[in-house]
């Protein structure tokens, strides 16, 4: 048996998404800019692509971008706006348990003569409200946050910190990775105040390289990507027309019975974390109680045992989990965000990440359960950390 319990960092792409992208590679190849028939095919592909992802949102087609992914999205947005709006000010307000993608980003704009504040979290990893207002200050131009952190799976207070943004000063650029919170958490960026908002498609089982920015009517904004003038300019280069196809298909059944995948994936991770408590000792579960987290993603660190000797057991099992961010694990460091929350320096590199999707059955539960359980004691004589 197998368990693919690493769904943060990719998703097994739904087989009627998999369908969907060779049939329009094979059958449906034109350019969506050329004017014959086989090129208004791919341009309706685009605009049915559109219409269905931001009927998920709740906001008018034309705000939504397509992009490669949640990586582009998050750097078009930092850099983007500080290019748009530095004649106002200098200041990013962000926090210190972002993506890569954000961070980069911003010690990129240091570089450039921008100043940065890096907002701290509790041990929950969630940002104060308290503590963002007041960070922001007369030249803040742009406040970015996650939505739900890829670690530890701690929901942002995105609408109470959108309502204050604006309630400060409505021309402050408030953007949103919601990279790990699409198909997961009831996103509404109009009524939350988000003015960007970034996604990615593998997250959502469908195919890699590809996602989108939806970037509210208005906003200043400038492209970090020139060429062919597509998408109106904001983003140039061929549509990939395949891949947004699928990302749309993958997208619409996500939000189908939305609730009922949710709450399912919420009873998984709470028999998950109940289990883990019950039959092993010297652990924890890292982040916000398990239902005021995210319902897919759970930080479990095992004391006395490094998280790649226990990856690597696992693995030889058949059973696929993360050591933190998979962004980040082809360069090992010491996780950003374990420290941010305070996480005793003995569990730092004694941590895996267990994730969850629509996919993930309560077997693949129980046979990690039963594998990991079975082996720790032993581990922790002869591999002790």
């Amino acid at each position: 048996m197998e368990a693919y319990l690493d769904n943060s960092a990719t998703t097994r792409a739904f087989d009627e998404v998999a369908e969907l992208v060779a049939k329009v590679m094979t059958t449906e190849y034109g350019n969506a800019s050329s004017v014959h028939h086989m090129g208004v095919i791919s341009a309706n592909r685009l605009a049915m692509a559109r219409d269905i992802i931001s009927s998920t949102l709740k906001v008018d087609p034309q705000e939504i971008i397509f992009t490669s992914g949640g990586t582009e999205s998050d750097n078009m947005s930092i850099l983007g706006v500080a290019k748009a709006n530095a004649w106002r000010g200098k200041h990013i307000i962000t926090t210190a348990i972002e993506h890569p993608a954000i961070l980069e980003a911003t010690m990129h704009l240091e570089n450039e003569g921008f100043e940065v504040t890096y907002l701290p979290v509790g041990n929950d990893g969630v940002v104060d409200i308290d503590t963002l207002k007041s960070a922001i200050r007369e030249d803040t131009i742009l406040v970015s946050m996650m939505f739900v952190n890829n670690e530890i799976g701690a929901i942002e207070p995105i609408e109470e910190a959108g309502k204050l943004i604006k309630s400060i000063n409505k021309d402050i650029v408030f953007h949103v990775d919601a990279v790990q919170a699409y198909g997961k958490v009831l996103i509404r960026p109009r009524t939350m105040n988000i003015d960007l908002l970034s996604v990615s498609s593998h997250k959502i089982h469908g195919p890699k390289g590809v996602g989108f920015l939806y970037i509210r009517k208005g906003t200043k904004i400038t492209p970090i990507c020139y060429g062919g003038g597509q998408q109106k300019g904001m983003r140039s280069g061929t549509e990939n027309v395949p891949g947004i196809a699928g990302m749309a298909l993958a997208a619409e059944k996500c939000y189908e019975n939305f609730d009922a995948h949710i709450k399912e994936m919420y009873e998984l991770k709470k028999y998950l974390v109940s289990s883990l408590k019950e039959r092993l000792t010297d652990i924890r579960i890292n982040g916000p109680e398990c239902e005021k987290g995210a319902p897919h993603i759970v930080s479990l660190s095992i004391k006395g045992l490094a998280a790649e000797t226990v990856l690597n057991m696992l693995s030889s099992k058949g059973i696929y989990v993360s050591a933190g961010s998979a962004c980040t694990s082809n360069n090992p460091h010491i996780s950003d965000t374990l420290q941010a929350i305070g996480l005793d320096k003995s569990l730092l590199e004694s941590t895996i990440r267990i994730s969850l999707s629509m996919l993930t059955t309560k077997e693949e539960i129980d046979y990690f359960l039963d594998t990991l359980c079975s082996q720790v004691g032993t581990m922790r004589k002869f591999y002790r950390h």
